[in-house]
């Protein structure tokens, strides 16, 4: 490949639901960490597969060391108690319902940031995206459309504080009890309150930068040869290219080997490979990576590690 994933910081593969990319994150973050990278493999996946995929139970309370790798350790972001204590937070800190309407809407939900539990996941990413404790982090995200509203939600995070921070402005001490969001001591001045505000959406901004750059940031799309999935990943990168994200490598898993002596096989192989043309034709200034379908299922560290040596051929 022309580029290689490993000098980069920020990797996250994405697709339709069922194309394979918990495990094509999981090799890449099996090969990174085999290259003595200090590597963390994060779900942002709410079908959590990811402690499927490495044979282990990962969760989501704290980085997991990952048995049988060097270097390698893995969380699955848990959004949903994070977005009950937040929905909890903002209904006791607007009961009448003032602030919510100042927002445009008639209850506390105003008050939640855009996208819900996508946005929660972004917030919690912040830690990931300025931690720089690990060389290389792995980001399996959700299917596309899940996907594709995190990846909008630094712009429209920063939106969101926007709004907060100009009701702030307006309405100044009705805003206290979001100190319990940001954190801070039990009785913040309105300006630590405020500055809290202005730090956050600074970190947003920050993340988006680092996001947009190529030079640390690139998504790989994972796809499958059928119609359905080439047209789900054309949707997938065309809103990539909306938000500025770096991508330029497709995975295209699954492919069927050629196999004369099976009549199902051959049907399969010659639609296949009519799909790939397709592919070839619309994806032609992308690295294309063909992966084959494999006889057994690719779980656990050893056969990660199998598949990590066919992707990047120990060399990337």
């Amino acid at each position: 490949m022309s580029v290689s994933l490993f000098d980069k910081k920020f990797l996250f593969f994405g697709g339709k639901g069922g194309v394979g990319k918990t495990t094509m994150a999981a090799a890449t973050a099996v090969r990174a960490a085999d290259l003595n990278f200090r590597t963390l493999l994060v779900s942002t996946d709410p079908a959590h597969s990811v402690s499927d995929s490495l044979d282990q139970q990962i969760g989501g309370e704290t980085y997991v060391e990952v048995k049988n790798v060097t270097n390698l350790w893995a969380i699955e972001l848990d959004t949903e108690d994070a977005m009950r204590t937040y929905s909890d937070m903002v209904t006791q800190q607007d009961p009448s319902g003032t602030i919510s309407e100042f927002l445009g809407g008639d209850d506390p939900s105003a008050l939640s940031p855009p996208g819900a539990d996508e946005t929660v996941a972004f917030i919690q990413l912040l830690e990931y995206i300025q931690n720089p404790e690990y060389d290389i982090v792995v980001f399996d995200t959700a299917p596309t459309g899940h996907t594709l509203k995190l990846l909008q939600l630094p712009e429209m995070t920063q939106s969101w504080l926007y709004r907060l921070i100009k009701m702030r402005r307006r309405l100044g001490g009705m805003m206290t009890g979001f100190k319990t969001l940001f954190g801070g001591s039990s009785t913040p001045s309105e300006q630590e309150a405020f500055d809290k505000l202005e730090e956050l959406r600074d970190q947003v901004e920050i993340a988006r930068v680092h996001l947009s750059n190529a030079k640390e940031t690139e998504f790989v799309a994972i796809t499958i040869p059928n119609i359905m999935a080439i047209w789900e990943t054309e949707r997938l990168i065309r809103a990539l290219f909306e938000v500025a994200f770096p991508i330029s490598q497709i995975y295209i898993n699954q492919v069927q080997p050629e196999n004369p002596e099976c009549t199902y096989c051959r049907a399969r192989y010659a639609s296949q490979q009519e799909n790939l043309q397709t592919i070839k034709e619309l994806y032609s200034d992308f690295d294309l990576l063909e992966v084959p379908l494999f006889e057994y299922e690719i779980r656990g560290i050893d056969r990660l590690r199998e598949l990590s040596h066919l992707l990047y051929n120990k060399t990337n």
